[in-house]
């Protein structure tokens, strides 16, 4: 005989966390730290191919974690927390110990304009993250970036420094497109521009085999020269949200006057 009023014990609830998608993600965050090694000891063509290595890192953790269903409210604050360091802390550090801080040798006030700058690049990227997180699923996130992705900032911005170290230049020399550079792509995280995300790109599906061969002669390019063609690559879909944006401004002009 049961007794019907003993109260059920609720099944204990599993915990744990996916490890291959977070896997990658710790890459992206050692990345990130060992380019802040790296930039200390002014070795700067390697701090920036350990942000392009974060970079790829970070693309592939959330392609991982889709294909293989394993989504999680951890993984995503996880990866926020290591693209900061990758794409903000790292990457404006990169920009001030390899240029900005020569701004030091005009004057007290410019020296801390200098850090000034690479600090408000690393707040914008904290602030581009945390807007993305709230909106993330929204109707807007879905089909574009509002706002350049951190990634694509760091991009930009530690492609010109890879550029010039490549080049054996000194970032004393380079302090104003660095600067420029620096307060640019802040700015731009942090605007309501909108960038194409092409999440509608189906990767699984057919394509046309010219995509293939546009692909291939990608490939042959970046490993022909890497840091000016990524630099290349990253200020042209940079220059692409605020050309397109005053495209449409134009176009919405010629409706009005067209109507009147």
């Amino acid at each position: 005989m049961t007794d019907d009023s003993t109260p059920e014990v609720p099944s204990r609830r599993r915990r744990g966390i996916f490890l291959l998608p977070n896997l990658f993600t710790t890459g992206t965050l050692f990345a990130g730290f060992y380019s802040i090694i790296a930039a200390t000891q002014d070795r700067f063509a390697v701090a920036a191919i350990a942000i392009f290595v974060a970079m790829l890192t970070d693309m592939l953790d959330g392609r991982v974690a889709r294909l293989t269903n394993a989504e999680s409210d951890f993984g995503i604050q996880y990866d926020s927390l290591a693209d900061l360091v990758a794409f903000g802390l790292a990457s404006g550090l990169l920009a001030y110990l390899y240029s900005l801080h020569s701004l030091g040798d005009f004057s007290n006030v410019a020296g801390k304009v200098g850090w000034l700058a690479a600090f408000f690049y690393a707040a914008a990227a904290a602030l581009r993250l945390a807007r993305f997180n709230i909106t993330r699923g929204g109707a807007v996130e879905k089909t574009v970036f509002l706002g350049l992705p951190s990634p694509a900032a760091a991009g930009l911005l530690v492609g010109f420094v890879w550029v010039g170290a490549d080049f054996d230049i000194s970032g004393n020399t380079l302090v104003l497109p660095v600067f420029l550079l620096t307060v640019i792509a802040g700015v731009l995280m942090v605007s309501n521009v909108r960038y194409n995300s092409f999440k509608d790109f189906d990767f699984g599906g057919r394509v046309p085999f010219r995509y293939i061969l546009f692909m291939l002669i990608g490939f042959v390019l970046i490993i022909l020269d890497p840091p000016r063609v990524l630099f290349l690559g990253f200020l042209i879909y940079a220059s692409s949200g605020p050309v397109m944006a005053l495209r449409r401004r134009q176009k919405a002009g010629w409706r009005k006057r067209g109507g009147e």
